[in-house]
């Protein structure tokens, strides 16, 4: 068999791979111990990202003619890809976060939702929180105001309900003083 069909497969693979990806991250893996790998494999099954290390020229095969074309000048030296079809800012997150842990982490660079970055752009999108974390503040921030004015009329209730009980026998006097005095001007009429 040629060298060629050996590696043809290959390239499919990391073809079909980033077909379908919201963000793709090129990290630099030496230095780190089989420890920190294998605690990294998990962090990233753990969150939707497929990790894989291949050969540089098989992914410079796969990235020709897509969006990722730009990341074939940070395949120098040994390369891992992280890929994420469903969180755009994941392996982003996830490499950013797992790099202060383990320093021998070398983010190269990626791309996000088609726009390419370099390490510290990679960087900056680590440090974008999650979908999900989003959602709930913005659905925390709009029941604030919500749960606050529900409080306000729990309290304006509790206090007020023995006022509010006295306030009404106040007003009947007055509303009968009124009454009567129209009446009256009915009897000098007459």
């Amino acid at each position: 068999m040629a060298k060629v069909e050996l590696k043809q497969p290959i390239v499919e693979e990391i073809s079909n791979y980033i077909k379908s990806a919201q963000s793709v991250v090129l990290v630099d893996y030496r230095g780190l111990t089989v420890e920190q790998d294998t605690r990294l494999r998990k962090q990233m099954r753990e969150n939707g990202i497929t990790y894989k290390v291949y050969k540089n020229t098989m992914m410079n095969f796969a990235f020709k003619g897509t969006d990722f074309e730009g990341l074939t000048k940070y395949l120098e030296g040994p390369s891992a890809i992280a890929i994420s079809d469903s969180d755009a800012t994941a392996p982003a997150r996830v490499l950013g976060k797992f790099a202060k842990e383990a320093p021998a982490l070398e983010v190269k660079g990626g791309v996000v939702e088609g726009i390419e970055y370099d390490a510290a752009g990679i960087a900056t999108i680590a440090s974008i929180p999650s979908r999900e974390e989003l959602l709930s503040k913005f659905l925390g921030s709009i029941q604030s105001p919500i749960t606050n004015f529900a409080r306000v009329l729990n309290q304006i209730a509790e206090q007020g309900g023995a006022s509010a009980q006295a306030a009404p026998a106040e007003e009947a006097p007055a509303e009968a003083a009124p009454a009567a005095e129209a009446e009256a001007p009915a009897e000098d009429a007459q």
